[in-house]
C-alpha cells in the first residue's frame, strides 16, 4: 500500500470532529503553499506580463470601476 493509500484510509477512519480539524489544517496549508508559489512566480517575473497588460488597459480605458459594473 502506498504512501498516499496509507493517508487516504486513516482520513476515512477520522471522526467528524477530527476531519473538520484536518480540513482546516489542509486548507490553511495549501494556502500558504499557493501564496508561496505566487510570491516565488512574482519574483520570477512570471507575472510581468499580466501586469503590464492591465496596466495598459487601465490606461487606456478599457477599465471601469466595480461600482458602475454592479449598478
Amino acid at each position: 500500500m502506498s504512501t498516499l493509500e496509507q493517508i487516504e484510509a486513516a482520513i476515512l477512519m477520522l471522526s467528524s470532529d477530527e476531519f473538520q480539524q484536518f480540513r482546516q489544517w489542509f486548507f490553511d496549508v495549501d494556502y500558504q503553499r499557493w501564496d508561496e508559489q505566487i510570491e516565488q512566480d512574482i519574483a520570477d517575473g512570471k507575472l510581468d506580463a499580466l501586469a503590464e497588460e492591465a496596466i495598459a488597459d487601465y490606461e487606456a480605458s478599457h477599465s471601469q470601476r466595480m461600482y458602475s459594473i454592479i449598478q
